[in-house]
């Protein structure tokens, strides 16, 4: 058990810093690379930015319960 929430914990810190790195930021980033740059700001984000913001929340979520079980089979 202790074994798959390991490699889950890789899996989704890499994903997790594959998603932080493809969110637009103030400045030009990894984003424009992928045709971040070319979008325009009516109203707020655009739609590819609030399902970049979902997934890496859920992602994000995913990791920290995987933290906590991980440390709950650890320790007992």
């Amino acid at each position: 058990m202790a074994l798959a929430l390991s490699i889950l914990l890789v899996i989704t810190s890499i994903l997790m810093i594959l998603l932080v790195l493809l969110h637009k930021g103030k400045g030009s980033g990894l984003s424009d690379l992928f045709g971040g740059g070319m979008s325009s700001n009516y109203g707020g984000s655009s739609v590819v930015e609030r399902n970049l913001d979902r997934i890496t929340i859920v992602v994000g979520g995913i990791w920290f319960g995987g933290v906590v079980a991980l440390s709950l089979v650890l320790k007992g």
